[in-house]
């Protein structure tokens, strides 16, 4: 079995490429680490909406 690369996770969270692997001096563990205490920007642009329309919605009904 290979090894996890980081160029992958980074491409796989949709982040831009060398977002976290064009970090000068950072390793590749340091590297797998950031990247696995990271959010995907889709999760978090999803829960923004989300919590957008729930603000939304309590504010129409006030």
């Amino acid at each position: 079995m290979g090894r996890l690369n980081p160029v992958f996770v980074e491409w796989l969270m949709g982040l831009p490429d060398g977002w976290v692997t064009d970090t000068p001096g950072i390793s590749r563990t340091a590297q797998l680490k950031a990247l696995g205490n990271g959010v995907v920007p889709a999760q978090a642009e999803a829960a923004l909406r989300l919590l957008l329309h729930r603000a939304d919605r309590q504010e129409a009904a006030a």
